[in-house]
């Protein structure tokens, strides 16, 4: 497989059909190769190393640039175990080293052992932390891992989770990648804070979570396996154990007992058991494998363990051979998943903004921001289309003004001044009263339908004030809204353009409050309608005048009555008045009711219409010139300010070009890697 990126930076992946395959079978060709060796008398280091040393590198170095920053897991096995396990002794026989040790949590951070088979006859050690190397000797080792913990976890005795990573290079190690994690303790000792247990949880739980983690549970022969911390944790992310391997160590310390333990295998280890003994004392690491073999051959009870998962050597092999197997299944999706992240990364870098570097550069910008805003505006406030928001309601502009008009259209129809059948002609008949002057009885006064008028009116002159209010509230959250959104890349057009758009929907509400103002005082002084709706609905009314006012005055007996187009009325408190009090009462009320219809449906028309025109005339006149008289107008350079970036726009800038720095550099190695592998294989 190679990856080519093109000179405009996107990536494009050319892997021919014969790498894929070869890729995709490497588990099944890993795990021929891992039959053909004899496990009974297996080295620690044999030919099958050689084979997985580049997926390894690859690995390595993927983590060495730490893409897993960028959400992609990379294939682990994470040492974990409970304190005085016998952790630390089973790294340093696989290492071949001596690690720190001492009373309390020995490994204080997570510590990267790269092992690495080296032909040479000198190993070759060095430390990785804070950007630095150090080379140090197997004599020096342990004391440069406290010095370089200190430097990183500090002097007392609290963790840290940023890594240290131990290379090396010996003769006849096994080629493997592990992190060590802390041991895990409940009590802490002096020195210690007193979350220490939740601490080291954390970091365990952080790094044996990925499904790609193998977990190396190291259990002491001397305990009861079910009640081992380290056993309840991977349990939590790997119920069936399907990534588990356990090693029981100090097996020539508790030997009665053990072959029932990881035969019955009451904890679920997936990847099965490796009983080890522990160096001890001054021993070398050879005497050390002589005396662990013939420990497990001869001793009455532990020579009964079959000899496939017993000894150092069979737990390096397998160690070998699941990390190969695990970095083989996952690189193809690695490789997917870098390319993914690659060009994802890329494409939202090119849909930045580009960096201004001119005035003229400045003000084209500006322009085509304004003209954006002003084109979704159209889309959102006067055309009724909302694509730009479709899940977003509140920005479906069109559809939430018609519901706030319907509820103001039903506000006014609710208000008190409609109920027409309360107190019938009560109110009209004192009018009269108060109308009275020296002319013929039968003529009704056009002053008292005016001072009618004028009174319902003026109690509803409040609900078309609040309405206009409510209405350009709203409508300057979407303006803002969408200026924020199409602005959002510059900082200082952001403050600018809320600063018009605040300043516009200011000055458009108090000229609405003004029109409406003038609209509710028209109603009041003048009584006027050419709609013939209002003649029909009269002489409707009136048709019912002579029954009325029959009952009212000759029946007597009747406490109601029902008029067509009103409802029922009260007549009962009718019967004093005289009867051409009543019939002007009732022509004055049928012709208030008559006209009231016209008067409420004009305040909702006229309020449709000058909305939709303020509207239209604010997106299409007024935003633009009220934000380039904002901008223009000044003298404290603001087009020349538009050239700053925000601090959150460069941080997102340089945190997309790290990425992409970092991912095709992990390309890179993976290009390079895989075609060792398809060379070699």
């Amino acid at each position: 497989m190679s990856v080519v990126l093109n000179h405009c930076g996107s990536v494009s992946e050319e892997m021919s059909n014969s790498s894929e395959n070869e890729v995709e079978s490497l588990p099944q060709i890993i795990e021929e190769k891992h039959q053909e060796l004899v496990v009974r008398h297996v080295p620690i280091v044999s030919s099958f190393n050689e084979r997985i040393r580049p997926l390894l590198d690859a690995v390595d170095k993927l983590r060495h640039l730490q893409v897993m920053k960028e959400g992609i897991q990379l294939p682990t096995i994470v040492v974990v175990g409970d304190q005085s396990s016998g952790k630390s002794s089973v790294l340093e026989s696989l290492a071949g080293i001596s690690l720190p040790r001492g009373q309390g949590i020995c490994t204080r951070v997570p510590l990267i052992m790269r092992l690495q088979h080296h032909t040479a006859p000198e190993p070759e050690l060095s430390l990785e932390f804070n950007g630095k190397t150090v080379p140090t000797s197997e004599a020096e080792i342990a004391h440069a891992i406290i010095l370089a913990t200190d430097e990183i976890a500090g002097n007392a005795k609290g963790i840290s989770n940023t890594p240290l990573t131990l290379v090396v290079k010996k003769n006849g190690v096994p080629d493997l990648t592990m992190v060590d994690l802390p041991g895990i303790t409940r009590v802490p000792v002096h020195g210690q804070p007193e979350n220490i247990y939740e601490q080291i949880a954390d970091i365990i739980m952080e790094y044996i979570r990925p499904e790609e983690s193998i977990i190396l549970n190291v259990l002491s022969a001397t305990v009861d396996f079910t009640t081992c911390e380290s056993i309840r944790m991977s349990q939590k992310v790997d119920k069936n154990g399907e990534r588990t391997l356990a090693v029981v160590t100090k097996a020539d310390r508790a030997p009665e007992g053990l072959l029932e333990k990881v035969t019955a295998d009451d904890v679920n280890i997936g990847l099965g058991y490796v009983c080890v003994r522990n160096r001890i004392g001054d021993e070398s690491y050879k005497e050390a494998r002589k005396e662990e073999a013939d420990l497990f051959e001869n001793h009455p009870l532990l020579s009964k363990i079959d000899k496939s998962i017993v000894g150092i050597p069979v737990l390096a092999q397998k160690l070998v051979q699941i990390q190969a197997t695990i970095i083989a299944r996952c690189l193809p999706e690695i490789v997917r998943k870098i390319n993914e992240k690659l060009n994802a990364s890329i494409s939202e870098l090119n849909r930045m903004p580009k960096t201004l570097s001119s005035v003229s550069e400045a003000l084209t910008t500006f322009m085509g921001i304004v003209g954006s805003a002003k084109e979704s505006l159209n889309k959102i406030i006067v055309r009724g289309e909302y694509d730009e928001y479709p899940e977003d309601k509140n920005m479906h502009c069109t559809a939430r003004l018609v519901e706030m008009l319907n509820q103001y259209s039903g506000e006014l129809r609710k208000c008190s001044e409609n109920d027409l059948t309360g107190n019938f002609l009560m109110d009209e008949i004192q009018v009269l009263e108060e109308a009275k002057g020296i002319q013929l009885p039968n003529f009704l006064p056009r002053s008292t339908f005016l001072a009618m008028l004028q009174k319902k009116v003026e109690k509803i002159s409040h609900i078309p004030v609040a309405f206009v209010e409510k209405v350009w509230t709203y409508i300057e959250g979407v303006v803002i809204s969408v200026l924020m959104h199409h602005s959002e890349n510059y900082l200082q057009l952001q403050l600018s353009t809320r600063r018009a758009g605040h300043n516009l929907i200011a000055r458009m509400k108090e000229h609405s409050r003004n029109w409406v103002t003038e609209i509710v005082q028209m109603e009041k002084l003048t009584d006027y309608t050419s709609n013939p709706e209002y003649m029909n609905d009269w002489n409707k009314l009136m048709a019912q005048q002579h029954d009325f006012t029959r009952d009212v005055l000759e029946n007597g007996y009747g406490s109601t009555f029902k008029i067509e187009g009103l409802g029922v009325v009260p007549i009962a408190g009718l019967r004093g008045y005289e009867q051409h009090v009543l019939l002007q009462a009732f022509d004055l009320k049928m012709r208030m009711t008559a006209y009231w219809k016209i008067v409420l449906r004009r305040l909702v028309d006229f309020m449709a219409l000058h909305l939709q025109f303020c509207a239209r005339n604010l997106v299409n006149k007024e935003m633009e010139e009220e934000i380039v008289q904002e901008l223009a107008g000044r003298h404290d350079g603001a087009i020349e300010r538009m050239l700053e970036e925000s601090p959150a726009v460069a941080a997102k800038r340089e945190k997309l070009n790290v990425s992409i720095n970092l991912l095709r550099e992990s390309n890179n190695v993976l290009a390079n890697i895989m075609d060792k592998i398809a060379s070699n294989i």
